[in-house]
Order: C-alpha cells, then sequence, then structure tokens
C-alpha cells in the first residue's frame, strides 16, 4: 500500500477512535466526513498531494445537535430552580450527637449507672453540659469523651414553579469534567464539586454508560450525578392531589401536584440488605419529632432519637430527616427514605394540606455489578 495512504489512515484511525466516542462542534464537513476521507484515499491512489480532511469521524452529536446544544447552554446555563432557602434554626434547632462503643448512662455527672446503650448507630441531642459530662435528657449523664458531633448538612433541595424545558441533575462524585464522552478529566477544568446543580443539555453513551453534557465540551459519566427524571402520575393519583416520587436508582425524590412538579432533591434510601419497597403507598401517621431503633444484639445495631418531620408510609419504613449524614444521593439506610433537615421539613409542610398524600417508589433503572466502589457508598 502507498505509504501516504498508510499515514492517512493511520491518523483517520486515530480521529476515528476519538470520534466515536466524543461530541465537537462540527458543521456539514463532519455530517460528510466519511465521504471526504473516500475521495482523499481515491486521489492518494492517483499519485495526488492531499491534506488531511478537516473533520471528524463518527462525531457523537451531530454538527447540528452540537450547535443547538451550544445554544441551549448560552441561554440557559444553570436549571431553572430555586434553592429551597437555608434556615438555620430548622438544622441547627436541637444540638445532635453520636454515642461511641458502649455507653454507660448514669443519673448525675460522677453519679450513678442506671443503663448502658451497645455499641451501634447511636444519636441523641444534648440537653446540657458540664464539665466532662453531658445531658442526653432528664436524669440521664453521660461522659463526655464518649460523645462526638454529628455529621448535620446543611443541603436543600430545590423548588419548580414552570415545567422543566431540560434535564437537570446534581453532581454525587466530585470530578473535572472531560472533553468528550468516555474521556478523562480534562485538567484545564475547574473540578465540579458535590451537589452542584447541573443542566443536561446533551446524552451519549459509551461503552454502556451515559454520558451528560454540562456544559461546552464538557462531559460527566452519569455514575457521578444523580438525575431528576419525570414520571407519569400513577392512575391511583387524582389530578389535585399531591404525591411523591421516590426514584430508588437516581436517588431522587420528587413532589407533583397533579402532574406538575414543585420540588426535587435527594434521598438515602435502604441499602441492599433493606431495600426500600417499590410501590404505591400513602403517608398514613406523622410525627414531628420522634426516636427509631433496630437491630438489637447485631453489629448494626441503632438508636436514634428525636428524628424530626417523620412520615410512615409503608409499615415501619418512613420518610423521615437524617441528621447524622451528608451522603444524600447514596444508599445508606435500613428501609427509610432519607431526606436532610431542610428538605425533611418542606416535604413535612408542603403536605399537612394532604397529610395522606401518596408515596410513589420506583426505579427508573438497575445498578450495575461492575459500579466502582466510590459510586456505592463513599465514607
Amino acid at each position: 500500500m502507498n505509504k501516504h495512504i498508510v499515514v492517512l489512515l493511520a491518523v483517520l484511525m486515530l480521529i476515528g477512535s476519538v470520534g466515536m466516542v466524543s461530541a465537537f462542534p462540527g458543521d456539514e464537513a463532519d455530517e460528510n466526513c466519511q465521504t471526504l476521507v473516500d475521495q482523499a484515499v481515491e486521489q492518494i491512489n492517483q499519485g495526488l498531494e492531499v491534506e488531511q480532511p478537516d473533520c471528524v469521524l463518527n462525531p457523537g452529536l451531530s454538527a447540528m445537535e452540537m450547535r443547538a446544544a451550544q445554544a441551549e447552554i448560552a441561554y440557559a446555563p444553570v436549571p431553572n430552580v430555586a434553592p429551597v432557602p437555608f434556615d438555620a434554626s430548622i438544622v441547627y434547632e436541637r444540638t445532635f450527637k453520636r454515642l461511641n462503643g458502649n455507653v454507660m448512662i448514669y443519673d448525675a455527672p460522677n453519679g450513678n449507672i442506671i443503663a448502658e446503650v451497645q455499641a451501634g448507630y447511636n444519636y441523641v441531642s444534648i440537653v446540657n453540659r458540664v464539665e466532662g459530662w453531658v445531658q442526653i435528657r432528664a436524669g440521664q449523664w453521660v461522659q463526655a469523651e464518649y460523645v462526638t458531633e454529628a455529621d448535620v448538612s446543611e443541603f436543600s433541595g430545590v423548588e419548580i414553579y414552570a415545567p422543566l424545558e431540560r434535564p437537570f441533575a446534581w453532581m454525587l462524585a466530585p470530578a473535572k469534567p472531560s472533553l468528550y464522552p468516555g474521556g478523562p478529566e480534562h485538567e484545564a477544568y475547574e473540578r465540579v464539586p458535590r451537589y452542584q446543580l447541573l443542566n443536561i443539555y446533551a446524552v451519549q453513551v459509551v461503552d454502556g454508560w451515559e454520558w451528560y453534557m454540562i456544559g461546552d465540551d464538557q462531559w460527566v459519566q452519569q455514575i457521578r450525578v444523580a438525575k431528576v427524571k419525570p414520571v407519569p402520575r400513577p392512575a391511583e393519583v387524582a389530578e389535585t392531589d399531591k404525591w411523591l416520587a421516590v426514584d430508588l436508582f437516581e436517588q431522587t425524590i420528587v413532589a407533583y401536584e397533579g402532574d406538575n412538579m414543585v420540588f426535587a432533591s435527594l434521598i438515602s434510601s435502604g441499602l441492599p440488605q433493606w431495600s426500600t419497597n417499590e410501590g404505591l403507598f400513602q403517608i398514613y401517621q406523622r410525627w414531628l419529632y420522634g426516636p427509631m431503633t433496630g437491630a438489637s444484639g447485631q453489629p448494626d445495631f441503632y438508636y436514634i432519637e428525636n428524628i424530626p418531620d417523620i412520615m410512615y408510609f409503608d409499615n415501619d419504613i418512613a420518610l423521615h430527616a437524617a441528621y447524622w449524614h451528608d451522603r444524600f444521593g447514596y444508599r445508606q439506610s435500613h428501609g427509610c427514605v432519607n431526606l436532610s433537615l431542610m428538605d425533611a421539613n418542606w416535604v413535612y409542610e408542603w403536605t399537612r394540606s394532604d397529610e395522606d398524600a401518596w408515596v410513589y417508589v420506583h426505579s427508573s433503572d438497575s445498578y450495575r455489578s461492575d459500579l466502582p466502589s466510590w459510586a456505592v457508598r463513599p465514607r
């Protein structure tokens, strides 16, 4: 084969290998790239000098799609939603603490032992403090060395006032965007932080994974974000009803009034061994504050008191605030649907006028077995 053809084909193979997973701003030349390549090879066979075609093979998005996406980015650089205003009185109304290890409870500082809390996932609220001791309720004290701060999250979801024109998502696993779908992180870009709101302007699939265009030449893999996906209203839910759609795959919650989205946020549902049940339910009991305990005598024993904004919908499974972790967007619980303090308060207040609001639990997709560990449950 003519050495000029070999060189050209090698270059074109490189272009094609990138183009198979990339999306470049193109023009009509990109749409006809294969024709231009065939013409170049034919001209080389005729002994003519030929310049490398200035186009991209298999560019992912077509030139027209890319131009449309770029216009969308310029028109709507951020999602058309309104973050729920932060309210410190909701998040820090109480001082929550974790009890570490087997903890003895005394009737007073340096007093008599009256009870023991076995090691586990144990959280309490603090009533009072004296040197070396903390009071957890009337007549109950523990040594301060066994108490640490709870990981209270200030995260909150968004209110939605108009129909969505494009999908949006929250970044879960911080990363620098890639220049093209399937590509490595681009070092020149800033790292997108956790909980950052993102518009999704285009989607491409590489090796079975969706890649989302979040900006001009900026792509992130689907497992780094939680995408809000609209779902049809279940037949049992009336047009005037309030209902909540919990997506176990994306780990999101969306509040609807009839067919209209009004709120969306992240959740933490049950871990695989305690999966949250799918189905259509109704809130049947509500508590402004309450305790939860379970798995007595087991390594995963937990006792958590003063949990705010509890809404039971499936036997002992509830929507409720979680002040003890900041891992929203990942499965985390023993079956309940965890919300941030701000979000649980929003949902609790929103459902006051419809206290038996519907809860539709579903999965928009299935978890893959080849998820990296950081995408399952980061520590």
